[in-house]
């Protein structure tokens, strides 16, 4: 008689080498619209943080762990250093930012037979982001309450365009990375 073979699936234990690639071409891609473009495209005065955009991408795509996740936060923290800006507090905003996504991309989010959670899961993401980077702005920097509060409406926009961005972008880059 014939042997049964059985097959072992093993969990996916680091970053592939396409894994980080896609990562690294994503967070350089989002910081260089972020250079180029993010003062050109601008809705009402509010304009998308393709970097947030870039990174929840990464995320949805690769399916990353949470360590995995926060590595990449940190990464895109990093990055972050070298824009104009604030110093160190996209270390902590980004890392949440992505933490969160790597969370919210394992709850099933679907509206009759749509995938929803792309959308969503970029939107409380980025304000995460951008909500902790208020607050450590409000708190490490001589930033009043007023300037916060003004953060607010600010933050929600960026998610909203971010969503859509993702959201645009997700579908065909899925397609072709399972080719």
């Amino acid at each position: 008689m014939a042997e049964k073979r059985t097959v072992v699936i093993e969990e996916k234990k680091g970053f592939s080498t396409g894994d980080l690639i896609l990562v690294a071409v994503l967070i350089a891609a989002g910081t260089v619209l972020k250079l180029l473009v993010g003062t050109y495209v601008n809705f009402f005065g509010m304009k998308p943080n393709f970097i947030i955009a870039s990174y929840c991408l990464a995320i949805l795509l690769i399916r990353p762990k949470v360590w995995q996740g926060a590595i990449i936060g940190l990464i895109t923290g990093a990055v972050c250093q070298f824009l104009p800006g604030t110093p160190y507090l996209n270390f902590i905003s980004e890392l949440l930012g992505a933490v969160c996504m790597c969370l919210m991309i394992r709850i099933p989010m679907k509206i009759k037979n749509i995938d929803v959670n792309p959308i969503v899961s970029t939107f409380v993401s980025t304000v995460v982001s951008g909500g902790s980077f208020t607050i450590c702005l409000f708190l490490f920097t001589e930033a009043d309450i007023s300037a916060m509060v003004a953060y607010v409406p600010i933050v929600l926009c960026t998610a909203v365009l971010n969503a859509i961005i993702v959201q645009i972008l997700y579908i065909p880059l899925k397609k072709v990375l399972k080719k």
